[in-house]
């Protein structure tokens, strides 16, 4: 067994990252431990599971992260830092948005940083899933999907490799109540990704532009689920997806509007927060899901 500590930049509050986690039912979150066990696989493909666990605060952030295998903690760590963005630091971001017509919302979740998914397969499988559905029947489908196909470690799920979700048959999903094309683009994405027709590994070394251009390509695939992908799988900084119900909300809500804003005055508002848009996105939405658990 390892044992690592780690310090991040403050500020940086991972009690409001658990909360995060803890919205998908997938995840093995502990919140008053203050800790998550994350799935995760070694550079030979082989999954393993790490435990990450709070031990300071937002101003002085550190962890203490838990593995078996010696030989995979570099690897472990590296991963880590890409998920949780310990190399980034949030004071710069923060002191930007605290000169925006956000700065209410950002002193009010100061040090909440961008976490990715824990592997960019898993993002688009979720995001494909999750498209235009409410967020409860899509966690529905994504839980079962996983737990249907996929693999369990000590309690913590695993999303299937694309290798097994291409050799299903459209009618495996439709009897977890997928659709008939969701099924399609779940699977014939994942097929694309087995035949090395699509390599999600290419995309870390591709501009936005590049990215959105590449994988609109694939049916089922539309800028929405695009820009989810780029935040939250690759962990990009400047997106604000001005279709998303969620945001268009967040800002009805912010801003006091009598009705949802169109493109064009998502637009409007958002012309302060370049090159942080990812940042308003993700605040906007925590705004209105702290404001959802707080009613129910």
């Amino acid at each position: 067994m390892w044992k690592e500590q780690v310090e991040a930049t403050p500020p940086y509050d991972f009690d409001q990252v658990l909360e995060m986690l803890a919205l998908d039912p997938l995840n093995k979150v502990n919140i008053e431990k203050r800790k998550i066990d994350v799935p995760l696989y070694d550079r030979l493909g082989n999954p393993f599971v790490v435990t990450v666990q709070a031990t300071g605060t937002k101003e002085e952030p550190s962890f203490i992260v838990t593995g078996m295998n010696e030989g995979q903690k570099e690897h472990a760590m590296s991963e880590l830092v890409r998920i949780f963005h310990w190399d980034r630091s949030l004071k710069v971001i923060q002191e930007h948005f605290l000169q925006t017509n956000l700065a209410k919302l950002f002193r009010e979740h100061e040090g909440t940083p961008l976490i990715l998914d824990f592997h960019v397969y898993n993002c688009l499988m979720k995001c494909i899933i999750h498209q235009q559905l409410n967020l409860s029947f899509a966690y529905q489908l994504s839980t079962s999907f996983v737990n249907t196909f996929g693999t369990t470690i000590d309690g913590v799920k695993f999303y299937p490799k694309p290798e097994v979700v291409a050799e299903l048959n459209y009618d495996d999903l439709r009897s977890l109540k997928f659709s008939r094309r969701k099924a399609e683009y779940v699977i014939d994405t994942s097929r694309l990704i087995a035949e090395g027709k699509l390599s999600l590994e290419k995309l870390h070394d591709m501009n936005d532009q590049e990215v959105m251009n590449k994988l609109v390509k694939v049916r089922g695939i539309g800028p929405w689920t695009v820009q989810n992908v780029l935040m939250f799988g690759l962990g990009r900084s400047n997106l604000f997806p001005v279709a998303d119900i969620g945001l268009q909300n967040a800002v009805k809500k912010y801003f006091n509007l009598e009705r949802k804003p169109t493109k064009e005055e998502m637009e409007k508002y958002s012309r302060e927060w370049s090159p942080y848009l990812s940042y308003a996105s993700l605040y906007l939405w925590r705004s209105i899901e702290k404001k959802r658990r707080e009613t129910t």
